[in-house]
Formats: C-alpha cells, sequence, structure tokens
C-alpha cells in the first residue's frame, strides 16, 4: 500500500501538536535505575498516566473536537468508550460547550464513570458480552443527528495520539539517545498507528512493538495473517482499557506497515507491571496502561544492552480494584 493512502502522515500529526499546544501535558520520560539493572537495559517510560484525565486519550479527542463545525456543535458527540476515551471526549466537549452523550459497558470501573459524568457528560451503559455499541450508538446518530467520534478509527483521532511519538523522538533526541525498540499498549490500534507514525518519521530505526492482552492479541495474529483477525468471543480480561473486537480499518494499514509486531501478555504478568510501576516509578497505571511494562519480562523481544521506551497509556483504575491487583500479584 502506498504512503498516500493510509489514514494519516507525519504532516497530520504535526498538525494535530499545533492544535493542543497549551492544552496537553508533555509528560517527560522517566526511568528506573532498578528496573534497568533487572533487565540489563535503558528503559525511559512515558508516563501517560500523568496526562490530563488520566490517558493519552484527551490527545485524540481534543484533536478531532478543535474541528467540529458549528453545526456539529450544535448537534452534540456521541461517544463510546470503557472510560478513557469517554473522559477525553467528555472533558474535551466541556471545553468547547458541546453536549455529550458516552455509552460505557455496565462493567466499565466506577471511577472512569465518575470522572466522565464530572466533566458534565450523559452516560448510557450497555452489555459489552451481548451487545455491540455500534447498534446502542445507532439512534443517537440516525435519528437525532449526533456526531460519532469513535476511539481509534478516525484519522483526528489517530494523528492526536501520535503526538506521544512527537514527544519520545524529541526528547530522546534531546537526551543524545538512540531508541531501539518501543513497547505500545494496543487495542483498536488508534494509539499505537499515530504513535507509529510520528517514530517512523523521526527514528525509523526504532523498532515499535503492539502489546496486547492474552486472548485479545486481534494486532499480532493480524500482523502474522497479513489481514484483520477478530478475538474469539468469551474471553475476559483485567485490561478493560484496550479490548477490543479487531484492528481497526484505518489503523490496521498503518500498523501492519510500521510495526515489527505484537506480544501477548498474561493478566498475571500485568499484576506485576503494575506493583513494578508503584515500588520502582511511584506511578498508579491501570491494567490496560500497564501492558507495555509487562511485556518486558514477559515477550521473546531481546531488550539487553538497548535503549527501549515504554508507554504507559493511563492511569484511571477504581483504588480498591487496584490495591487488590498489586496484592495479589
Amino acid at each position: 500500500m502506498d504512503s498516500q493512502d493510509l489514514a494519516i502522515g507525519i504532516a497530520d500529526v504535526e498538525a494535530a501538536a499545533v492544535r493542543l499546544k497549551g492544552q496537553i501535558v508533555s509528560t517527560r520520560l522517566v526511568e528506573s535505575e532498578a528496573l534497568n539493572a533487572r533487565y540489563k537495559a535503558r528503559i525511559l517510560f512515558k508516563p501517560e498516566c500523568l496526562q490530563r484525565t488520566g490517558s493519552f486519550k484527551f490527545r485524540g479527542a481534543y484533536n478531532r473536537i478543535s474541528q467540529f463545525t458549528e453545526d456539529e456543535r450544535r448537534r452534540g458527540i456521541i461517544a463510546y468508550s470503557s472510560g478513557n476515551h469517554a473522559q477525553g471526549v467528555a472533558s474535551s466537549a466541556r471545553l468547547f460547550g458541546i453536549h455529550a452523550t458516552i455509552i460505557m459497558p455496565h462493567d466499565a470501573p466506577q471511577t472512569k464513570v465518575a470522572n466522565t459524568r464530572s466533566y458534565g457528560a450523559d452516560v448510557v451503559f450497555y452489555d459489552r458480552y451481548n451487545q455491540t455499541r455500534d447498534a446502542v450508538a445507532r439512534p443517537y446518530i440516525e435519528e437525532r443527528g449526533m456526531v460519532l467520534v469513535p476511539p481509534y478509527d478516525d484519522p483526528s483521532i489517530m494523528a492526536g495520539q501520535g503526538t506521544i511519538g512527537l514527544e519520545i523522538v524529541a526528547e530522546t533526541r534531546e537526551r543524545g539517545l538512540h531508541l531501539d525498540e518501543l513497547f505500545v499498549p494496543s487495542g483498536g490500534g488508534g494509539l499505537i498507528s499515530g504513535v507509529s507514525v510520528a517514530v517512523k518519521a523521526g527514528s525509523p530505526q526504532t523498532r515499535i512493538w503492539g502489546v496486547e492482552p492474552e486472548n485479545f492479541d486481534d494486532l499480532r495474529r493480524s500482523l502474522i495473517a497479513g489481514e484483520q483477525v477478530a478475538n474469539e468471543p468469551g474471553h475476559r480480561s483485567i485490561c478493560d482499557a484496550i479490548l477490543t473486537p479487531q484492528p481497526g480499518d484505518l489503523t490496521f494499514p498503518i500498523n501492519r506497515r510500521n510495526l515489527a509486531g505484537a506480544v501477548a501478555v498474561s493478566d498475571k504478568a500485568v499484576k506485576v507491571a503494575m506493583r513494578d510501576a508503584a515500588n520502582y516509578l511511584k506511578l498508579i497505571v491501570e491494567p490496560g496502561g500497564c501492558v507495555g511494562l509487562a511485556a518486558l519480562a514477559g515477550s521473546d523481544v531481546n531488550i539487553e544492552g538497548k535503549t527501549v521506551a515504554v508507554v504507559l497509556s493511563g492511569g484511571n483504575v477504581d483504588l480498591d480494584l487496584y490495591g487488590g491487583l498489586i496484592a495479589s500479584a
């Protein structure tokens, strides 16, 4: 596929960075001497758990909503999300004075539901195991004329998330570092597709790896097959933020071009990674946001002697659940 056929390019990510200037936290890379010693590598963590609304999702949501026409602003926003995109959309909508309704799974973490409502959005629940969110959203779009802001398969969303890649490249260059490997959480692929565009433009030698929960490794299997493959139904994972049915139509072609591959990690490994993030980085990271750290020990990617970056994509987790997970690690 020619690069002109892809949904976004580096110019789109750079334009998103201009729109986001002054609106986001430019999260600086952090590291731990103890983790560096354990893995015999220099590991740099991108703490998007410290981002506005507690995850990277604000970047894409703001970039998309900032480009609304007056007619779209009047019609209002409909979005679906397990929680992080919900908060990014709700917060951005409030900044622009736009009404937002968010469709969330009934088992979404309560902190994500409460935060979404605190930004002024209405929340509608659905059963993620027996209903499709597209079907639940359809009446709001077709009958009420509301504007869908999707969680990942949208050029403006992807470009906004890609600004993380710009910041990683800029900071590693500023430190005089050669970035060998990059691990990025992957659900529908909006984050990793945008990041990969930015990183490949500025650091083409860097190998980029998607990370997914076991039994939700649709990206890994799709990359192997060379086409989109869906997850089998009926599985569960603690990584609620990145449980998607299959790679996006727009994200997958970019990821197929830019990624070295993808790896799957167990819930057990994620719990250990969450504990390590707390112990060594002093960061609260939610399960789906911590899969990249879990992959350092749980994948076949050789990182010894290399400079590695890991995106910690979010930190929105119910504290009671969080305490239980790290205690059981």
